[in-house]
């Protein structure tokens, strides 16, 4: 069986090393990118989109499909862990001796998370909102977010932390992320024009070009939903190894 994977990466390999000679020359000037692409990106996604941040224009907007499936993939890797560590039927837990209770230091954390969580939570809604004008969207806002939870899990205790926000909650908000962003691009085609065609959202009462900032805006929500349940479920699952018990 191990021979046979070996083989199959090879011919992959060779494959993928011979496709690499119709790519355009590195830093070509003329590649059809620099040529077509870009110039059309620079010039024109403020006027059709409402969205100075060119990088935000383009995930959301022009490339709307891809960044609807690297949300969906990063759904599906938070879903295969959970699969490959969760235990359903569990065994009988093995004797071990108790951890002791932790006292001081803990004081510091707990009273430093209570007063940093707000402000990271805060700053990822910030950061959500002002994507469209500088760095920042629904990946990052995502990831602050997630890194709040994670901080509170570390602060106090997995348990703890799970009782506000359980495992059940944490798979529906991943889930509900995508639909989010899928939900949107099934609006437009409900309203007669293409999948995450946003400018059918006009009909809202917006204008062509802030209808395609708001549905900018709408899955970029859906991006962070999805980002910050699968990463603090990745913690979660990894942390305890599947158990959801002591963690880290």
């Amino acid at each position: 069986m191990k021979k046979i994977a070996l083989l199959i990466t090879l011919a992959v390999g060779a494959l993928l090393i011979l496709a690499a000679e119709d790519f355009p020359r590195w830093g070509d000037a003329h590649a059809p990118a620099n040529d077509y692409l870009s110039p059309y990106y620079i010039e024109k996604s403020l006027e059709e989109t409402a969205v100075p941040n060119i990088v935000t224009a383009v995930l959301a907007d022009y490339r709307g499909y891809d960044t609807m499936f690297e949300t969906t993939v990063i759904f599906c890797a938070g879903i295969t862990v959970l699969t490959l560590l969760r235990r359903t039927q569990r065994k009988a837990p093995k004797a071990v001796r108790p951890r002791p209770a932790r006292q001081g230091a803990d004081v510091i954390l707990q009273s430093a998370s209570r007063l940093l969580v707000p402000v990271m939570q805060i700053f990822a809604l910030y950061v959500l909102a002002l994507g469209h004008h500088s760095p920042g969207g629904g990946f990052q806002a995502g990831v602050i977010l997630g890194a709040s939870f994670i901080l509170l899990a570390l602060s106090y205790d997995l348990k703890t932390m799970l009782a506000r926000l359980s495992e059940n909650t944490l798979l529906r908000l991943s889930a509900l992320g995508v639909i989010i962003y899928a939900g949107i691009g099934a609006l437009c085609l409900l309203l007669g024009d293409n999948f995450l065609a946003y400018a059918a959202l006009k009909v809202f009462g917006f204008s062509e070009v802030m209808a395609h900032s708001h549905g900018i805006l709408g899955v970029e929500l859906g991006v962070a939903v999805t980002v910050m349940a699968i990463m603090f479920s990745l913690y979660v699952d990894l942390a305890s190894g599947g158990d959801l018990d002591e963690g880290l």
